[in-house]
């Protein structure tokens, strides 16, 4: 690590030369300057995109003309070309809107493309003040026994985030392929890509290991302080993630099916490490629950074999309208709803006698238990208008009071005494 620190701290001669001051003074300044007049919009003519090149216009002509007078011009032509190449990834961004989904293109830019390119550019820099060889071989120190060089372990964190990062394309092509060959569900094609992914993962981490050439026996009297350690400080974590990896297996909750949630029908969308993600729709919230979840407390779900759903509406009449007549118009009236399957076909009971009414359920069949809300609201609105057009009365109860005097008199009767 000492070595390390010479090594920067050496940096710092390069740093203070005259023409060295000089080009990164004027590459800031031309920085800043664009930014300010981009967001002041001084050239109004000019859109915000058109920004950028004037300024690498004008550091390039700076650059000319310390050419002419003879001056180092190295380092402004790499800050240039990194600025440059900064701009080239905001016009990538406009064809990658044209060709993959604004989620897709989102990801890809801000965990693949821009931290690559970063990781480039600060090496070409470095490079230019130092050699990359010479800060490879630093020592850092000793872990498990092996010494850590600067270039292992840059090499180490590089691999682990490709991994972590890189791993989602892969899986989910192998998925969709194994699905297309034996024909499994949405839902099972979606639980092996997280299978994949969690074991591209886990290889990663290993071949990380080897890498570095870690001994093995320390890992393994690691793992088993670990184990202990799992028992008493971070067993929730643990029993979450071990809850996270069976659900996989088991298949009894699955990315895109539908669970019942404090009465709410909530779909899964990711079923992470530690917790599983649901959505919402009827307030478009997300709700992160623990793993073990699923294994303490009963869940409802109305995707594991279909998605078709039984939902129910219930309805009053008068007493005075026949029955078997109320009956035959709520099932017509389900039947016209177009969201309604026709097969079950709708079902129309009587249920009970209430104080003011007779109490009728109307059952129907729905294709995707998240529309039950908004299918339920059209079934209503359908009866309503059949039974206005039928003369079909919906009583309310209705109430009648009568004043009275408390505590009452008291009469007594009148006896005389002669």
């Amino acid at each position: 690590m000492s070595q390390l620190l010479l090594e920067i701290f050496g940096w710092l001669g390069y740093l203070e030369r005259p023409a060295v001051v000089m080009q990164l003074s004027l590459v800031v300044a031309l920085m800043l300057g664009t930014r300010a007049a981009r967001r002041r919009r001084l050239l109004a003519r000019l859109p915000v995109a058109g920004y950028p090149p004037v300024g690498l216009g004008l550091l390039a002509l700076s650059a000319g003309l310390l050419g002419l007078l003879r001056q180092p011009t190295g380092l402004l032509q790499l800050l240039g070309a990194v600025w440059l190449g900064w701009y080239a990834l905001q016009l990538l961004h406009r064809l990658l809107a044209l060709w993959l989904p604004a989620q897709a293109s989102h990801q890809l830019e801000s965990r693949l493309l821009r931290p690559a390119y970063l990781v480039i550019a600060v090496m070409a820099v470095v490079r230019e003040v130092d050699s990359l060889a010479d800060l490879a071989v630093a020592p850092l120190g000793e872990l498990f026994g092996t010494q850590i060089s600067a270039g292992k372990l840059f090499q180490a964190v590089v691999v682990i985030y490709v991994v972590l990062v890189g791993c989602g394309p892969p899986a989910a092509g192998l998925a969709w392929l194994v699905q297309r060959a034996v024909g499994m569900s949405e839902g099972s094609r979606k639980a092996m890509e997280l299978m994949l992914r969690y074991a591209v993962v886990g290889l990663g981490l290993v071949a990380v290991a080897v890498h570095l050439g870690l001994n093995t026996t320390a890992l393994i009297a690691v793992a088993g302080g670990l184990s202990v350690g799992l028992g008493f400080g971070i067993k929730e974590v643990f029993s979450n993630f071990v809850s996270g990896l069976w659900l996989l297996f088991e298949g009894s909750v699955r990315p895109g099916e539908v669970l019942m949630l404090d009465g709410d029908p909530c779909e899964v969308r990711k079923l992470g490490l530690r917790a599983t993600l649901l959505w919402r729709d009827r307030d478009n919230a997300e709700l992160l629950v623990p793993n073990q979840t699923f294994f303490t407390e009963a869940a409802t779900t109305y995707t594991a074999s279909d998605r078709m759903r039984r939902s129910q509406v219930s309805v009053g009449a008068a007493y005075h309208h026949n029955p078997a007549d109320v009956i035959a118009l709520l099932e017509a009236t389900a039947r016209q709803v177009p969201r309604v399957l026709p097969d079950p076909a709708p079902k129309a009971l009587l249920l009970s006698y209430g104080d003011s009414a007779i109490n009728y359920a109307l059952r129907f069949w729905i294709a995707n238990p998240m529309d039950n809300v908004g299918i339920c609201s059209e079934v209503n609105q359908a009866i309503w208008h059949a039974f206005k057009d039928n003369n079909i009365e919906i009583p309310f109860p209705q109430q009648v009071e009568y004043s009275m005097v408390w505590p009452p008199e008291q009469h007594r009767p009148n006896t005389e005494h002669h």
